[in-house]
Parts: structure tokens; sequence; C-alpha cells
């Protein structure tokens, strides 16, 4: 049964004036080193650090909440299989907060273009015997 959905967009050109300006400072606050390096590597780093932001908040509106209410953005981590599918590692208060809601699986599709990014969240809770 599904539980709670989130989506979010978020500006490209925005985001790439924020890494400009703010850099490691702003990167180092907000994603797992394995989001940076994964994110560094692309030939346009700004439209992957955008499309995980998205992620992050997509996930927080999932479970009803939003930044500053107790998740860490960095206790979101995205990930991406063999074949590029993305998915969620979570950390901390992240990770507990699904836990206590019986929520079984996350679901995680993103998409992007040069000047957007999108995140959706479905969680699923678990059924009970």
């Amino acid at each position: 049964m599904i539980t709670g959905t989130g989506i979010d967009l978020v500006d490209v050109r925005r985001l790439k004036k924020i890494l400009t300006r703010w850099g490691d400072r702003f990167t180092e606050r907000f994603f797992c080193q394995q989001e940076i390096d994964y994110c560094r590597k692309k030939a346009s780093p700004a439209i992957h650090f955008a499309a995980r932001f998205a992620a992050k908040e997509a996930f927080l509106k999932s479970l009803g909440i939003g930044l500053g209410m107790g998740v860490s953005l960095k206790d979101i981590e995205v990930i991406n299989d063999d074949r590029g599918k993305p998915d969620l590692i979570l950390h901390g208060e992240a990770q507990r907060l699904p836990g206590e809601r019986d929520i079984r699986k996350v679901h995680l599709s993103l998409t992007h273009t040069s000047e957007s990014a999108i995140a959706v969240v479905i969680l699923e809770m678990g059924t009970r015997s």
C-alpha cells in the first residue's frame, strides 16, 4: 500500500549559481562523498547535483516533513545501480523514520534536462500478517 508520495523540481541554472558561489561548502553540507564524486565525473555536474537535491527534497515531502524538521539532507544518499537505476540509501534519522512508519520500500524516479531536474519518491508500506 502506498503511504506517501513526494515530488520536487530544481532549476539547474539556480543550482549551478549556488555551486559557483559556495562550491565545496555547499556540496559537503548536503551530499555524501559518493554523490559528489559521481556528479563531478559528469560533463555537466550541476544537472546531476540538481537531480540528487530534488530526490532528497522529494523524500522529505513523501514523509510529510521539510528541511529543518530533523532529517539532514546528507542522510539521504542517491546512488545508481549498475544499469543506472537510481535508488536511495538512508542513514541516521532518514533511516529511522520510515522504519517507525512500517515503510518497506522507497521508490525513486529522476529525470532532468539542461534546465530542470525532477524527482518523484513513493513510499510503500509493509503488509502485516
